[in-house]
């Protein structure tokens, strides 16, 4: 399937509009802000997110417990300005994924009174959505992020193995018994390197060290793209749910409320004439020419 114009000028606006652009050569990607920048974006969510998610769920809790006493009402409006301040935290994170800032609305109440404040803040979908985002998103982005983010640091120290792999014990990645030395074991080792019953993959000579790091450069290289789609991916989530909804039908109404390309209909003839080939009886029927 061939890609035309249109489809490459969409694709750049979404690449301008995220503010992350995946290259297809890795090693431009390797230079470019785009892995660093998505790696600081899930670095940073993974620090703040558990507090937000703490700090909202507890408030929505307490607040929904409340409701059946007297407190009601302010414990509703208090959640309610609570969690509106995590929102706009992570809408602030959200600058420097996006070129536009991304704006969450929160309908005015009709009144005064914590009363009219706390059924504008609930009765709204906006305060719902972020509550979505803050509290019912965040096993499934935390743990995205997280083993995204382990397996792109775990390439990134493997590039580092001949600089000190001589200076710390074997390490181990999968079963291995309690062994001695130095190097980088990989497979199944239950009674050590030297023990029987061993299948796997020992990396403790300069030469294969060299290697193995040349391996987890590769690595490295490409899981930098998938580094940059998880942020993307998270960034774009976000913004989705922490913006006001849009209106599917925006489209349709600014074409009805613009102008048509036909203009209006005016007769040329002037008001009480009748024309010289109409005759009385004629009157009342439109002039065709005025059709055609």
């Amino acid at each position: 399937m061939s890609t035309g114009p249109p489809a490459v000028a969409k694709r750049a606006l979404r690449q301008a509009d995220s503010g992350l652009t995946l290259r297809r050569n890795p090693i431009s990607l390797l230079f470019s802000t785009g892995p660093w920048q998505s790696a600081g974006y899930l670095f940073a969510y993974l620090l703040v997110s558990g507090a937000l998610f703490a700090i909202a769920l507890t408030s929505g809790t307490v607040a929904l417990v409340m409701s059946i006493t007297v407190v009601a009402i302010p414990m509703l409006a208090g959640a309610a300005f609570v969690i509106r301040g995590c929102a706009e935290l992570e809408r602030g994170r959200l600058r420097q994924m996006f070129a536009e800032p991304v704006r969450g609305y929160y309908r005015p109440p009709d009144g005064h009174g914590l009363w009219r404040q706390a059924r504008a803040r609930w009765g709204e979908s906006t305060t719902w959505r972020d509550l979505g985002y803050l509290v019912g998103l965040w096993p499934v982005l935390f743990t995205l992020d997280t083993v995204v983010l382990a397996v792109w640091a775990t390439f990134f120290a493997g590039i580092t193995f001949p600089l000190w792999y001589s200076r710390v014990p074997a390490l181990c990645l999968g079963d291995c018994g309690s062994e001695t030395g130095h190097g980088l074991m990989i497979g199944y080792y239950p009674n050590g390197v030297h023990g029987p019953g061993h299948h796997g993959v020992l990396v403790h000579t300069l030469p294969a060290v060299l290697l193995a790091a040349a391996g987890f450069a590769v690595l490295f290289l490409l899981f930098n793209y998938v580094l940059v789609a998880t942020a993307r991916l998270h960034a774009q989530v976000a913004r989705a749910l922490l913006q006001p909804p849009s209106d599917p039908l925006a489209p349709a109404r600014a074409v009805l409320a613009a102008p048509g390309p036909l203009g209006p209909l005016v007769s040329t003839v002037p008001s009480g004439h009748v024309p010289s080939d109409q005759g009385p009886a004629d009157q009342g029927r439109p002039d065709d020419r005025l059709l055609r």
